[in-house]
């Protein structure tokens, strides 16, 4: 027989072996490195796998604070099977929090158990008993002097048969508990995580929101004339009436006049062309100062003051880019990438062309000072009143420019809010949220088939995914006029705003584009739109006839008054026998709301499937009755024990949204 394969002498262990071990940690994003979000007032509840070899009990714990330093709140882990064991604790202030799990062997518990099972069976437990008296006498040495006095007047009476019962009623066993963990903390003993896990806990906007982007320049109500910041601030009731939450604008900054852009994006402007909002800076200013064709910064507060009298916050575009006269490009032309001729690179994404902008060098040797007046702008305008920013592009910049400039803002202003427009790779995508941004644009204006919007429903709103990723629905923009916009009507732009409102916790539109349904693209194939606003001025009938502010007012009512939209729910996707049918539920387990979805993803066609409720993950007793009641238009049913409905959806009805209650069974009985 061969000899065993030689592999070294023996380490020696710098300590004695723990015989706790901790697996399977969740949640957690890469093992640590990045933060896990949540929101405040959420749960954080924290499973992982903790063995050990033989049977002894064990002790543990989740333990959790607000910040890196300070006490911690310790929350006792409870088995929940299968070694796994689960902690649960509120989060009850924004910013950065972190957990960690301890463990160790709890001698005294398996002492106890075991000696209960001796006397219970009748069994000699004299060795047992000073096995116990040691055990409770070396913790009580150690402990401190309130603990040490309870341990040693309990143990008086150590003797006596029914010393478990005693140990129970004297509160000997917790006492124990709190002294043994004590001692193992002070000494070591407790196994921990190699080290804590990072959370981020945002407030509530961060995950749940309806935002509605604008131009302000298109907002004066007169055609021809340039909105100000003073029209739309009296124009707001329009917005507020459909029930959004947020209200973004496009940049607000002068804009350059060097190679402006003219109308559908042609080269060469007209003298009074305005050009496009994200070619930044002018003579007029950069990054902190308003077009004056829009106002200045006394108009920027009374909006943001008349906006918040009104449920809305604002959100501003953060391009982080220059029109070639951009103060910055003379004052600072180290900050930006030269062509070997030694003329400053524009901005291109072949075969687009950005000859109005010219990109930052965030290598360049001066990056220390690009990157702190970046921030600067950032904070100047966190000062001027806002919390939430919308960012063009974050994907053409470096990552860690966005993990030192997010973090860098969170330390004053950890309210203040990041919703990435990262059109990109999705591990791109993906590494921009765990790097700190809270919310992120999706694919799903080009998720239109049932299988494909099924799975992507499911993806971004289940974990591992969610606990660092949040998605953004946007059924429109103003760079994406999706070819089912162009060619649906009304049907397909009620199913794409139903499948964005009602789904995810946060969604948008660029309106009044979205709720006046325009859909010409600027040439067939194109995703533009036809006269973009991006190059000119819009002139809109807020009140047109036809005008789909009403729906998106009911679904953003919707999403108000049901405690399933309240908190970011995922949709629980269920089965109906149609290739053209989606139905998803949103489910509040603690208030029982309970919303069930249905829409037609061909809408201009009738379709219809029987709909097979997965009644378990809703918490529906397969004996019990459903009421039915129509969110969208007054109507009720009942759906008995054992019923199989036939969902029907037309052009005219292209979509259901039903509350679901089921009755008591004792109305059954």
């Amino acid at each position: 027989m061969p000899s065993p394969r030689q592999i070294g002498p023996a380490a020696t262990p710098p300590m004695a072996p723990s015989r706790v071990v901790i697996d399977r940690v969740s949640p957690e994003v890469d093992g640590g490195r990045f933060a896990v979000k949540r929101v405040v007032g959420e749960a954080l509840v924290v499973v992982a796998d903790i063995v050990c070899d033989g049977h002894d009990e064990l002790d543990c714990r989740l333990r959790v604070r607000p910040g890196t330093s300070g006490p911690w709140i310790d929350v006792p882990l409870v088995s929940v099977g299968n070694d796994a064991w689960r902690g649960t604790v509120p989060l009850e202030r924004i910013g950065a929090w972190e957990y960690d799990v301890v463990a160790r062997v709890d001698d005294y518990a398996s002492w106890l158990r075991d000696l209960a099972r001796r006397l219970a069976a009748g069994e000699p437990v004299t060795a047992e008993r000073e096995v116990g008296r040691t055990l409770i006498g070396s913790v009580a040495a150690q402990a401190p002097a309130p603990l040490r006095a309870v341990l040693e007047a309990a143990s008086t009476r150590f003797d006596d048969d029914d010393w478990p019962t005693l140990a129970a009623a004297a509160g000997l066993v917790e006492s124990m508990a709190r002294a043994a963990r004590l001692v193992a903390d002070t000494t070591g003993t407790a196994v921990h995580l190699a080290a804590p896990r990072p959370v981020w806990v945002d407030r509530h906007r961060g995950a749940v929101g309806s935002w509605y982007e604008v131009f302000p320049r298109s907002w004066s109500g007169e055609p021809g004339r340039h909105g100000t910041l003073a029209d739309l601030a009296e124009r707001l009731d329009h917005v507020a009436r459909m029930g959004f939450d947020v209200l973004y604008l496009t940049p607000i900054h002068p804009i350059g006049r060097a190679h402006r852009k003219g109308p559908n994006n042609t080269v060469t402007a007209a003298p009074d062309d305005v050009g496009s909002p994200w070619a930044i800076g002018a003579a007029e200013g950069g990054h902190t100062a308003i077009h004056p064709a829009l106002g200045d910064h006394t108009d920027f507060a009374r909006l943001r003051h008349r906006a918040a009298g009104l449920g809305l916050e604002l959100a501003l575009d953060l391009a982080i880019q220059c029109a070639p006269d951009h103060p910055w490009v003379s004052a600072h032309p180290e900050w930006f990438r030269h062509r070997p001729d030694g003329t400053i690179r524009y901005a291109e994404n072949p075969p687009k062309k950005y000859q109005d902008i010219v990109p930052f060098d965030f290598a360049c040797p001066a990056w220390e000072a690009l990157w702190q007046a970046l921030l600067e702008v950032v904070l100047f305008w966190v000062g001027e009143g806002v919390k939430i920013f919308r960012v063009d592009n974050p994907h053409t910049k470096p990552f860690a420019f966005w993990e030192w400039l997010i973090a860098a803002v969170h330390r004053d202003h950890p309210d203040v809010l990041f919703l990435a427009e990262a059109f990109t790779r999705p591990k791109t995508m993906f590494r921009l949220a765990k790097l700190g941004f809270t919310q992120s644009y999706t694919y799903f204006t080009w998720r239109t088939g049932k299988e494909e919007t099924a799975d992507y429903l499911t993806e971004v709103t289940t974990p591992p995914l969610a606990d660092f990723f949040r998605p953004a629905f946007w059924p429109n923009t103003p760079d994406i006029l999706h070819a089912t916009l162009q060619e649906g009507g009304r049907p397909m732009f009620e199913v794409r705003l139903a499948l964005a409102a009602l789904s995810v916790g946060t969604w948008g539109i660029y309106g009044p584009a979205m709720e006046l349904l325009e859909a010409t693209p600027h040439r067939p194939g194109s995703e533009e739109y036809l006269d973009s606003e991006k190059y000119q001025l819009r002139h809109r009938d807020l009140d047109a006839p036809g005008s789909l502010a009403p729906f998106i007012a009911r679904l953003n009512q919707i999403r108000r008054d049901e405690p399933s939209f309240v908190l970011n729910r995922p949709p629980l996707v269920q089965r109906i026998d149609d290739d053209h049918l989606l139905a998803w539920v949103r489910h509040d387990p603690a208030s029982g709301s309970m919303i069930l979805v249905i829409v037609n993803l061909e809408p201009n066609r009738s379709r219809a499937g029987l709909l097979h409720l997965d009644r378990a993950p809703l918490g529906l007793d397969r004996a019990a009755a459903i009421q039915v009641h129509d969110l969208l238009k007054p109507a009720d049913e009942r759906w008995p024990v054992g019923f199989t409905p036939r969902i029907v959806c037309t052009p005219t009805q292209p979509l259901h949204v039903l509350r679901l209650t089921p009755e008591p069974l004792s109305r059954v009985r």
